[in-house]
């Protein structure tokens, strides 16, 4: 088992920056890929950013491409977002979650393509 704490929401203004953090526990060595989704009220679960271990290879959706980042420090489990230039849509629950390694074909932007999720982390931006 793997267990997620998300941090660091908050309410900010538009323009503003804000980072969070995703501290994993427990059977680590079992995670490949760590991402970011995030679900708006009244939407659907979207994908945000990912990060694969093996090269540290990362992804992002079209949305928050050149103003978000997704990192994790070298020689921990913690996986952090970091926002920049946040929009009024960008408010929601912000979730962590960690997939094992793909037995089939896994691109890791959707939600079935991990095991394990953390509680979530409120955003929210004004205008």
């Amino acid at each position: 088992q793997v267990q997620l704490v998300e941090s660091g929401g908050g309410l900010v203004q538009a323009g503003d920056t804000l980072k969070l953090s995703c501290a994993a526990s427990g059977r680590t060595s079992s995670v490949y890929g760590m991402g970011w989704f995030r679900q708006a009220p009244g939407k659907g679960r979207e994908f945000v950013a990912y990060f694969l271990k093996n090269g540290g290879l990362t992804g992002y959706s079209d949305n928050v491409e050149g103003r978000f980042t997704i990192f994790r420090p070298f020689g921990t489990d913690t996986v952090y977002l970091q926002m920049s230039s946040l929009r009024p849509e960008d408010t929601a629950v912000y979730y962590c979650a960690a997939g094992a390694p793909p037995a089939v074909a896994k691109t890791y932007k959707v939600a079935d393509d991990y095991e394990y999720w953390g509680q979530g982390t409120q955003v929210t931006v004004s205008s």
